[in-house]
């Protein structure tokens, strides 16, 4: 039998030992005995009395004992293994773990220290790096140890590394039900974004009779919401917090206080939510569940003003606290990313997290959206960008989930991303507000049914369905755009009356105005933002679209209208403009002195049509064929967009490439034959080419689907006067005022068509009206 070498020897020894004090028997390993010298005989004497004392519960004197040990030899590992489990057992954590380190030093593959490195681990979260440092290395050597693999999984939980502790757990979960793994797995999950496995997980480890209890019930209320079962969780965290008084708040009641806050903020009762964090504020202790709480008030209020505040205590962690996990990082990164002049702070920690996890592309997405959001990149170069590095999805479900919630926080949605957004969707990722993106993309590609089955899809989701008033709104823009004026109208006004979430309010507001300019209710319409200008003086994108509304209705001239523009320019020079000013700038006539304002507005949203149209009537100004060419580019970049078409339509009209307008409207109607906009398009374009019938014939088909279709009634009418009947013309346009009388609607437009066509008769007649005399 071959001699043992000195460290094997140290290895039976330190395990040996462990194992008796673990069990409580004794059966000291033979190695003392092959040390020959005296000084040997004394040192080993020395360790084998300590390990004794250790066995008859004698901790204080152990402890005396090893440490005399390893002062006569500092290199001694038996002694130094004995002294680490002599602090364990005397509750001397800091300097148990400091020992065993000092064990690794000497023999890098001591087991025993090793795992009790890892289990260190958890005591402390500086010390989490550390334990899963020293479970890799344990389980390189004993790849088939299931307690070393479990305790990693649950210490990548604890730093927020979920691709690592989940898969750890794919590997312990199939193999054991203890409930001391199932627990913490089942945390590791939720957590995760996958909400289904932990809510069965939770399931699990209640069937082999774990508690749920303590911080546990955080998790499991946050599995039970977001399964749909918003009153269960509230109750859960309800009956564990008890009684809610202000007295001795611990650090675990805090917790638990900051957990029901979000689930009630989830629930829209949101003073009491307030209510329950209040006694938080100023606590050192309670600042990141104070964040977490205010946060989620923010968000499902709609109201920054919380999530300000949070990102104020999310920073206060960042500059204060020591060994910041890297998942409180990220969850920074994604509270600081909502708010503007937070993002360049979001991007820093973001481009920190990518050194140290390259193998994670969700924090790739991260850094491009927030690089496009602080400028630094165009909207095309993230688009390109984000195509590129996104061919196909990662492997990893974590950041299949990680790269949902973050597409999904990026407003607007790039339409061209659409296909990314829904392989996320079909890919697993659980973030279901990404439904409610691809519907704004569909509406803005003019594809509404589609649009309402994905709105319908968000709807029936747990968050989709607490989150209605968000859904109205975005269903009345589709009835109106689907010329369904009147429900749109009611959902628009049912939310004012009853919605208290400012940001709905506004948008209610802004929608039922473009409801009411499309009637003609141009008064109406201002007077809604003259009410959104009162309440919000400071936001300049309410000016803005009062003035495109304004000039659109012939109540402020171009040159006022551009004066407003020159202001939003100003204001919004160095940050991302509204949408209103983009409404704006379309709704002014094309002028080559905005040319580079349409650049720069591309930049931002190179996908919005009117801008395209634009600059693409400038081009065609200078350069028709390549105007035309371009347009006919966007059309072929994406054939399935309709508001393509209509801006090859429009640039071929004014080019007079007549043919290729009229074939890019017919091939809208090929697809949709009742598509109102490209009836009158089309329309209009036989009315300006002199085919009075074919003309004719287009407006009575528009008509025939809406009869209140102000652009086809007055078409009609100057189509009348165009071929010499003007009485007609006027009969026309009287009687749609009458009509329009009866809704309340006095348009000024018709009036002074009226009269344009009354001074031609008068003229033609040779009397000289009245109103032209001086």
């Amino acid at each position: 039998m071959t001699r043992r070498s000195q460290g094997q020897r140290r290895a039976v020894f330190s395990l040996g030992l462990a194992l008796a004090l673990a069990t409580g028997s004794l059966a000291l390993p033979p190695a003392l005995g092959l040390l020959g010298s005296a000084p040997a005989l004394a040192q080993s004497a020395n360790v084998s009395r300590g390990y004794s004392l250790l066995l008859e519960n004698r901790v204080g004197e152990a402890v005396t004992v090893f440490q005399q040990a390893v002062q006569a030899n500092p290199n001694d590992v038996d002694a130094l293994v004995g002294l680490g489990i002599a602090y364990r057992r005397a509750g001397r954590d800091a300097e148990a773990l400091a020992t065993y380190q000092r064990v690794l030093e000497l023999d890098p593959n001591n087991r025993l220290a090793l795992s009790t490195i890892g289990l260190l681990g958890t005591f402390r979260p500086q010390w989490q790096p550390l334990g899963i440092q020293a479970l890799t290395r344990l389980l390189q050597l004993d790849p088939d140890n299931l307690e070393a693999r479990a305790r990693r999984a649950e210490l990548y939980y604890y730093q927020g590394l979920f691709s690592q502790s989940l898969a750890d757990y794919a590997l312990v979960l199939p193999r054991t039900a203890d409930p001391n793994i199932v627990g913490p797995a089942a945390e590791a999950h939720t957590f995760s974004g996958d909400y289904a496995t932990g809510l069965a997980l939770f399931d699990r480890y209640r069937a082999g009779r774990g508690v749920i209890q303590g911080d546990r019930t955080i998790a499991y209320a946050q599995a039970l919401r977001e399964s749909g079962q918003l009153s269960a969780a509230i109750q859960l965290l309800e009956r564990e917090l008890g009684p809610i008084t202000n007295r001795e708040i611990t650090p675990a009641q805090a917790r638990l206080r900051g957990a029901l806050a979000s689930n009630y903020a989830a629930n829209r009762q949101f003073q009491a939510a307030l209510d329950l964090v209040q006694p938080l504020r100023g606590r050192g202790d309670a600042r990141l569940t104070l964040a977490r709480a205010l946060s989620a008030i923010g968000d499902y209020g709609q109201q920054p003003s919380y999530n300000q505040e949070a990102a104020a205590l999310y920073r206060d962690v960042l500059a204060t606290a020591t060994n910041v996990t890297p998942g409180i990082r990220r969850e920074a990164s994604l509270a600081l990313g909502t708010l503007p002049d937070q993002r360049p702070l979001a991007l820093q920690l973001v481009n920190q997290l990518a050194q140290e996890q390259p193998e994670d592309r969700s924090l790739t997405l991260q850094q491009q959206i927030l690089a496009f959001q602080t400028g630094q990149i165009s909207r095309n170069a993230l688009v390109q960008q984000v195509r590129n590095t996104f061919p196909t999805l990662p492997a990893d479900p974590v950041q299949v989930r990680s790269m949902g919630q973050i597409l999904s926080r990026l407003d607007p949605p790039p339409p061209e991303l659409l296909p990314l957004y829904q392989s996320l969707v079909s890919g697993g990722a659980t973030e279901a507000f990404l439904q409610f993106r691809i519907a704004q993309i569909l509406i803005q590609q003019g594809r509404l049914a589609e649009a309402r089955s994905a709105l319908s899809a968000y709807a029936a989701t747990p968050a989709g369905s607490r989150d209605g008033e968000t859904t109205q709104l975005l269903l009345a823009d589709i009835e109106r755009r689907e010329g369904n004026l009147a429900q749109s109208q009611q959902r628009y006004e049912q939310l004012l009356r009853t919605s208290t979430a400012p940001a709905i309010r506004s948008g209610a507001a802004q929608g039922l105005a473009a409801v009411y300019q499309t009637q003609g209710r141009i008064p109406e319409a201002l007077a809604l933002y003259d009410q959104l200008i009162a309440a919000n003086p400071q936001n300049f994108a309410y000016p803005l679209g009062r003035a495109a509304l304004a000039y659109q209705a012939g109540l402020i001239t171009e040159a006022q209208a551009e004066a407003v523009l020159n202001q939003g320019l100003q204001q919004y020079a160095n940050t991302t403009p509204p949408q209103e000013l983009i409404t704006l700038v379309t709704a002014l006539p094309p002028s080559a002195s905005r040319a580079g304002v349409y650049q720069t507005l591309l930049a931002i949203d190179a996908g919005n049509p009117q801008l395209q149209l634009r600059a693409l009537q400038v081009l065609a100004e200078t350069n028709p064929t390549q105007a035309e060419a371009q347009a006919s580019q966007l059309v072929a970049a994406n054939p399935a967009v309709l508001d393509w078409y209509f801006v090859l339509g429009e640039v071929a009209q004014q080019t007079g490439n007549y043919d290729l307008a009229r074939q890019s409207y017919l091939t809208v109607l090929q697809r949709h034959p009742n598509h109102p906009d490209a009836l009158l398009a089309l329309a209009g374009l036989e009315f300006q080419v002199g085919n009075f019938d074919q003309a004719e014939r287009l407006y009575q088909q528009a008509l025939a689907l809406d009869g209140d279709n102000g652009t086809a009634r007055t078409s009609l009418a100057a189509l009348n006067a165009a071929q010499g009947k003007p009485l007609a013309a006027i009969d026309q346009l009287q009687a749609w005022q009458r009509q329009q009388a009866t809704q309340g609607i006095r348009d000024p437009q018709v009036s002074q068509q009226i009269q344009q066509i009354q001074e031609s008769l008068l003229m033609q007649r040779g009397i000289q009206p009245s109103w032209e005399r001086f």
